[in-house]
């Protein structure tokens, strides 16, 4: 038991290094392409922030592990809104300016109650990770072409001094392909050890993924979020999370369902329903001026601990 806790947490650490390798060389590339830095935050950083979901998500499908690839990303949402999000306004209560930040709350909203009834059917097929995946083509399409409309200057500074530029392509290029590989690894060796410890447990791999694998591949978005909020940098600390949390839905399970369809098993209807009703709240809580202040933060923490403590209860 004592090994296979090392295993899950020498996995999660590796996940937490190649993730921010790849954020890094990721987003330097995407700005020495001529990418703006407002669109570099919301799709080309929260895919790579989510890079620890995809290969936990890939390694559990392929290896049979459904309830892991499917648990890791419904619980990664969830921290990412819950907790990250409430974090984040404990933190500073933040308000957002970007249009189109605030115009892709709707969207998370959209692409995850279109994934909780593509779940109803107990299956996760090939059919609805192309359709997933055609989401994900058409959201990126959305952010490059809404960064062009021109949100305030303040707005795009945010994003401008919040992601690092390097010195050479080359590094750039070293951190990727670095980044991807100790990605894989950490999966690989994440996967064993939460199976085994969920064996031990008795409890299922879905437990294990909704709670420990979830929070620990949430650790890039939080410390993003976190660090963006101390900065007054409200707008890439959303985008971050928003970002992330509709790049896991329509790329990283869409993507994982087209290559082994993934079944839904191990999740409760309290699971589903948190994953639902965390997204759909986020909208009215910022209904008065687009702030999320420090009481919403409050409950929105206050809500995930008593989530977490139905689960291991």
């Amino acid at each position: 038991m004592l090994a296979d806790v090392a295993l899950l947490t020498a996995g999660l650490i590796l996940l937490a290094i190649g993730a921010e390798a790849l954020v890094r060389g990721a987003s330097a590339l995407a700005l020495r392409l001529g990418i703006a830095p407002l669109v570099v935050g919301l799709t080309v950083v929260a895919f790579a922030t989510g890079a620890p979901e995809l290969a936990v998500s890939m390694k559990g499908a392929v290896s049979g592990n459904s309830g892991i690839a499917l648990g890791n990303v419904i619980g990664s949402n969830i921290s990412n809104i819950a907790l990250v999000l409430g974090v984040a306004a404990l933190v500073r209560p933040m308000k957002v300016e970007a249009r189109l930040v605030r115009r892709e709350i709707p969207l998370m909203i959209a692409a995850t109650a279109t994934l909780f009834v593509l779940l109803l059917d107990g299956l996760l097929g090939r059919i609805d990770g192309a359709l997933l995946m055609a989401g994900a083509v058409a959201y990126t399409v959305f952010a490059y072409r809404g960064a062009s409309e021109g949100d305030k200057p303040a707005v795009s500074s945010q994003f401008d001094s919040a992601i690092e530029r390097l010195r050479t392509p080359f590094l750039s290029l070293a951190l990727i392909a670095g980044g991807v590989a100790i990605l894989v690894v950490g999966a690989n060796v994440l996967v064993e050890g939460a199976v085994s410890i969920a064996g031990a447990l008795g409890v299922s791999q879905a437990v294990i993924a909704l709670t420990v694998i979830a929070i620990g591949t949430s650790l890039p978005e939080l410390a993003t979020s976190v660090t963006a909020a101390r900065k007054r940098q409200a707008d890439v600390a959303f985008g971050n999370v928003i970002g992330s949390s509709t790049i896991n839905i329509l790329g990283i399970l869409g993507l994982t369902a087209l290559i082994r369809p993934i079944v839904v098993e191990g999740l409760r209807p309290l699971d589903l329903g948190m994953f639902l009703g965390t997204a759909l709240f986020i909208l009215p809580m910022m209904a008065r001026g687009w702030v999320l202040s420090r009481l919403e933060g409050f409950l929105l923490v206050a809500a995930y601990v008593l989530y977490l403590t139905s689960l291991v209860g």
